[in-house]
């Protein structure tokens, strides 16, 4: 039978002879013969009767037939984890990355020789190629799935800024974001999907939710009924509100929002000052019982206003007022959220270390004072409308007495309190110290401190641009031993100021040291010049067209400025803001996605609303924009509106400038405010 089929071969009947093959039951043979005739189909169908059921899967999605690449994908199931990341690697390389993606899931649900650890690695790169297949919903449900919601809404994200019109994609964002508590922003996505849309049904029973935990029990109203005429469950309701004071003003000038937290001892309200007219918190005090046991609570309450009171820094939380009916202290809002909420994604070390030495500067601005502080954490960290970190929660700290010993149990937070503290010893200008080192380790590394074990990793570990010297300013300020420590705040900041961190966004990934060598295509032959004046470039950058990619991109120079906004830029991940593509340092440039048309007329009000959210997100990355105007905004046909990267802001400006211009920007001829 063999010579019959090789005298087949020889006479280039190759088709019949792999036929023969099949006959006689040589599916190998069969297999490669079938391939060579370019019978894709039977090729496949060959090899998984022969049991080679990854080939099978390659040579059915060649042949489009998906049912038995699916049944070879799940033969393989049975099979060892590697031989499914191999395949997986394989379809990788040829572009098929949704079989990529199945290939992972299969690993990642794989029974036999798979580790917990590796299963949450599979589901991860399934996600990862369910992005670049353009699943962003499955890529999504996957991130989280992972443990990585971050991920998750940042696949949606990108996925939205590509079309915003997908109403799957809003409904999946608002649902992640419902579940983590970000209410304001769900409601924002799911409003995305108009009413006529079919998938309105599905935004509107997690849009509810959104609503009712807001506080906003009308528009909840309204669209609870919208569900029931649309066939939803009759017994959907707004969900409860956080339990807020039942008078929608307190003290006489606040008027309540929303509950935004709540302890043993305090709760916190966003609030409007009706007299300055600004959004405050209230937070009050909410601990005393029958047994008379919140009177330390209270005593530690007291002793925060007081040293607010004292403290007048740029670095520190303002106290507004104090309220002695509550007893209730007013203080700036705070809508940048905290550092431990910032922390779930990557931080640049610059970043990293430029809020260090912020709240070493608060601490040190406190310890001349004769102030403590003791309870230096990231949820004590907060930053305002501008990015800037502000140190909070002084209820611990002691005002002239730098030598009070903290009870461990009582006092701090293990993780980021000092040895000493720890072992019930007097607390020192170094303990302190060791909280921001902590904080600081933390953010470089991914990893947090834990008590009685030596750290895993080193920051040079993480990070490829960090060395030896990095490594020892942190580990110094985590020195057992108070004495070895900066011996204060001032000597910390300068040994952190001394050396030079890395602001470059595509090294703040936390992540190790490359193993693969990098493509030796000089990245000039991808880039053709292209027409500028079609495309409506911008005066500050070189057009050209990404030969690897097919996209447009603009280049602008590389300098330490325009490399720390593109790092602002970058970590917002807005759809209405500029995509930062890459940095190419041996040009010396950074490549921007090439930007729409600027805009020639005003704002309509929905233009108005998007541009607002991206200064949002821009300043809460510590960038301020600098010139809102006509030559900085574009406006895209399909994806709106769109804010410009600038390299040279004006260096007065603010966001209540930023701010300011956007609302020039939403004025019709006459200068009147464009309305809804």
């Amino acid at each position: 039978m063999q010579s019959d089929v090789a005298a087949l071969v020889a006479a280039q009947r190759v088709k019949e002879a792999a036929e023969l093959a099949a006959q006689s039951g040589d599916a190998k043979t069969a297999s490669e013969l079938f391939e060579r005739a370019c019978e894709w189909s039977s090729a496949a169908k060959a090899a998984f009767d022969g049991g080679d059921f990854e080939r099978a899967v390659s040579l059915a999605i060649v042949a489009r037939d998906d049912e038995l690449a699916a049944r070879a994908l799940d033969a393989l199931r049975t099979r060892t984890p590697n031989r499914l990341a191999a395949l997986a690697s394989k379809l990788e390389s040829r572009g098929d990355f949704a079989w990529a993606a199945r290939a992972h899931e299969s690993r990642a649900g794989s029974a036999e020789g798979a580790s917990a650890e590796m299963k949450v690695r599979a589901s991860r790169e399934a996600a990862a190629d369910w992005e670049r297949a353009g699943e962003a919903v499955h890529a999504a449900s996957l991130w989280e799935r992972a443990n990585d919601p971050v991920a998750a809404a940042k696949a949606l994200e990108a996925a939205l800024r590509r079309d915003p019109s997908q109403p799957q994609a809003n409904i999946a964002l608002g649902n992640l974001l419902v579940r983590y508590g970000k209410y304001e922003a769900a409601v924002r996505a799911l409003q995305h999907v108009p009413r006529s849309s079919p998938a309105r049904r599905d935004a509107l029973a997690p849009l509810v939710r959104a609503l009712g935990a807001l506080g906003l029990a009308e528009a909840a109203d309204e669209a609870s009924r919208e569900l029931a005429a649309l066939g939803g469950p009759a017994e959907v309701s707004p969900a409860p509100a956080p339990a807020v004071e039942v008078q929608r003003r307190i003290y006489g000038r606040y008027e309540v929002v929303r509950e935004v937290a709540s302890t043993a001892t305090s709760r916190v309200l966003e609030c409007i000052d009706s007299v300055r007219g600004e959004r405050v918190a209230v937070k009050i005090f909410a601990s005393w019982d029958s047994r008379g046991t919140g009177r330390d609570a209270l005593a530690r309450f007291e002793r925060e206003v007081r040293v607010l009171g004292a403290l007048d820094h740029p670095n520190v939380v303002p106290l507004r007022d104090f309220v002695a009916e509550g007893p209730a202290m007013v203080l700036a809002w705070m809508s940048g959220g905290t550092l431990e909420t910032m922390m779930q994604s990557p931080l640049a070390p610059a970043r990293a270390v430029e809020i260090a030495e912020a709240v070493l500067r608060a601490l040190g601005e406190a310890h001349r004072l004769g102030v403590l502080h003791r309870d230096v954490k990231p949820a004590n960290v907060l930053f305002d409308d501008a990015g800037v970190a502000r140190l909070s929660d002084f209820g611990v700290a002691h005002l002239s007495d730098l030598s009070v010993t903290a009870t461990a149990a009582v006092i701090g937070t293990l993780a980021y309190m000092s040895p000493e503290q720890r072992e019930g010893k007097p607390a020192l200008v170094q303990s302190d110290v060791y909280g921001v080192g902590a904080i600081l380790f933390e953010m470089l590394t991914g990893e947090r401190l834990v008590l009685g074990e030596m750290p895993k990793t080193r920051p040079s570990g993480v990070h490829r641009d960090l060395d030896a010297r990095h490594d020892a300013v942190v580990m110094t300020m985590l020195a057992p031993k108070p004495e070895d420590r900066p011996a204060d705040t001032f000597a910390a900041r300068r040994a952190l100021s001394a050396l030079s961190w890395p602001k470059d966004v595509e090294h703040a990934a936390i992540k190790p040291r490359a193993t693969r060598p990098e493509s030796e295509r000089p990245s000039a032959a991808r880039l053709q010049d292209v027409d500028e004046s079609a495309e409506g470039g911008t005066s500050q950058a070189t057009m050209q067209n990404d030969s690897w990619t097919g996209r447009h991109v603009e280049r602008v120079a590389l300098t330490p400025l325009s490399l720390a906004r593109a790092g602002g830029f970058a970590r917002t991940g807005h759809r209405a803001v500029q995509l930062v593509l890459r940095v190419d340092r041996d040009e010396e440039t950074i490549w921007l996605e090439a930007p729409p048309k600027p805009i020639d007329r005003p704002l309509t009000a929905r233009e108005y609303e998007a541009l607002l959210l991206a200064l949002d997100a821009l300043h809460a990355q510590g960038v301020v924009h600098g010139h809102v105007d006509r030559g900085h905004v574009g406006l895209d046909p399909q994806l709106g509106p769109l804010l410009l990267f600038d390299a040279q802001p004006d260096p007065t400006a603010t966001a209540d400038t930023d701010f300011a211009q956007l609302r020039r920007l939403s004025s019709d001829a006459t200068g009147s405010p464009i309305k809804s």
